[in-house]
């Protein structure tokens, strides 16, 4: 069975100006395409979900190149989803009560984020991941995902040159600033925390 592109779950000028529509011409349209390209041209007839492929290859090194370009579906769709063109700003619901609860303020989180996004040296992406029932944010480098750590995703923010370059050139620290501020999504946050 191929692995197909995911339609994303909203126009591509919805997140402007924060995110324009060029950038997810070529991040979604040729960026993520080419990773389900890679990965159907890798594995051929193959019933495994990107999830069980990422578990059984993220150790071999022989599978690297699989276990790269299935991550790299799987991390794309969950940061197209932990995006909204009416996101950003605080939480609420459950994972306000949780973020103030495992960080102590909501601004101890975005403090941790921003962090973690920020100092993550090249290509790689920043997360908040429920870990042995407590909130935390972690970052991976690469495809990496913490999904094959056993920690439940419950939002990313992709920190490739790729995800911003066009639109922020080498200022991350301002693109972080507005994924919080304008495009997080916290209901899907929510929808995560609730399902793990």
């Amino acid at each position: 069975m191929a692995f197909q592109l995911p339609e994303l779950p909203y126009e591509k000028d919805a997140l402007a100006p924060h995110i324009s529509a060029k950038t997810l011409e070529f991040h979604h349209g040729k960026h993520h395409n080419a990773y389900v390209t890679n990965l159907n041209n890798l594995l051929g007839d193959d019933s495994r979900s990107l999830e069980q492929i990422m578990k059984d290859t993220v150790s071999d090194s022989g599978k690297a190149g699989v276990f790269n370009n299935a991550a790299q579906v799987w991390n794309h769709t969950f940061y197209w989803h932990s995006m909204s063109p009416k996101g950003g700003g605080k939480p609420s619901g459950a994972v306000a009560d949780k973020i103030n609860a495992d960080f102590g303020s909501y601004d101890k989180f975005v403090e941790e984020f921003k962090a973690a996004g920020a100092t993550q040296f090249g290509s790689g992406w920043a997360w908040l991941v429920l870990d042995g029932g407590k909130l935390k944010v972690t970052k991976t480098p690469n495809a990496h995902c913490p999904l094959t750590d056993g920690a439940t995703p419950i939002l990313t923010m992709d920190v490739w040159e790729h995800a911003y370059y066009l639109d922020y050139q080498n200022r991350r620290p301002d693109y972080i600033s507005t994924f919080l501020e304008h495009l997080v999504n916290w209901d899907f946050a929510n929808e995560n925390l609730s399902k793990a």
